[in-house]
């Protein structure tokens, strides 16, 4: 069977439907909604909808205890249903406090800075740093367009980066089936590599809304992939091993999908030189990063060549039991520290 949120809906004035799509009685029956909403746009989505019977819960902080605490919320409540209105971190944490609760979730995205839209997993800070929990998938996904087009545009662009660090995870999942027997689910990778591909190749950006509807089904696609495989595996390889490293070593240096994307390109680059793949995908994805004005090397997010070689000698640590490039190649430090110059050379160059 193919897990799916009941209802996707990624249109300009899509936000007009959240009140129908929360009073579906496959979702509540009676109408006991609460709505939980982030320091963004989310307080002023709620304002604009007719929703007289929900409670509004504030998500200020996206770590853990602010999940742990609105699932105590909603569960002393007995409600039927939440929705998460905001960005990704306030989507994570409601997902993981609408688990805890054991009621279904609505996610209503106001930005696409990542994948975790429709995935089974929610991404929370903790005191060591960040860590990725399983949660339900959520039962409908509302993207409206003009919320999106109102936000940061780096956050768009930070999207593109996750999706399109797929077609890395991919190729990491399937050399892991290839040398470790790992099974590999082809309708899992499929919507994942057709996430990344309809992104990849196209030539209008963040201004267009087409472009932003695109994304946004792209992204919902990629969560997707990730319920069927019931795990992260065709979203997440090399490229977020990279990036969770940063994240621990070097706080606050980027976000998700910046690092998604630069992670991703490096990890090519590794097939290239030490597994003779073609060259072509690493140029193709350089292309797309730098076509959305995202990162391509490391000093474009204020790193120098022995931060990062430190941060990919430190990834496998970040996921262990997962077998991408990296724990294949498992080269030295010194390898690593020669690695990185080769590759900003090549990207640069």
């Amino acid at each position: 069977m193919l897990p799916s949120p009941l209802t996707i809906d990624v249109r300009r004035g899509a936000i007009s439907s959240l009140g129908t799509v929360l009073s579906d009685r496959r979702i509540a029956t009676e109408g006991r909604i609460a709505v939980a909403v982030g320091p963004g746009q989310g307080a002023r989505i709620v304002a604009d909808l007719d929703l007289p019977r929900c409670e509004v819960f504030q998500v200020h902080n996206g770590g853990v205890d602010d999940a742990t605490e609105l699932g105590k919320q909603l569960r002393a409540g007995a409600y039927e249903a939440v929705a998460g209105v905001g960005g990704g971190k306030t989507v994570d944490v409601t997902k993981f406090a609408a688990s805890m609760a054991g009621i279904p979730m609505v996610a209503v995205a106001t930005n696409l800075a990542h994948d975790g839209i429709a995935s089974p997993t929610a991404s929370l800070e903790h005191e060591s740093g960040k860590g990725s929990y399983g949660v339900s998938m959520p039962v409908a996904v509302v993207v409206d367009v003009d919320y999106v087009q109102a936000g940061p545009q780096r956050l768009v662009r930070s999207g593109i980066g996750d999706v399109v660090s797929n077609l890395s995870a991919i190729a990491d999942w399937e050399l892991a089936g290839n040398e470790q027997g790992e099974p590999v689910d082809g309708m899992a990778v499929t919507f994942a590599r057709v996430a990344a591909q309809a992104i990849l190749h196209r030539p209008d950006t963040v201004d267009s809304v087409d472009f932003l509807t695109a994304l946004a089904e792209a992204l919902v696609l990629s969560g997707m992939a990730m319920s069927v495989a019931g795990s992260s595996r065709p979203a997440s390889g090399a490229c977020h091993e990279i990036l969770h490293a940063i994240d621990q070593l070097y706080p606050q240096t980027s976000n998700h999908g910046e690092l998604a994307g630069l992670g991703a390109l490096y990890a090519s680059y590794l097939r290239h030189r030490y597994q003779d793949a073609d060259a072509q995908r690493m140029t193709t994805i350089r292309d797309c990063l730098l076509r959305h004005q995202l990162p391509v090397v490391p000093q474009d997010v204020g790193l120098d060549i022995d931060q990062f070689a430190r941060a990919v000698d430190h990834a496998p640590a970040t996921r262990p039991g997962r077998y991408t490039v990296l724990e294949h190649l498992a080269l030295s430090p010194a390898e690593i520290q020669h690695s990185v110059e080769g590759y900003v050379q090549a990207i640069r160059g």
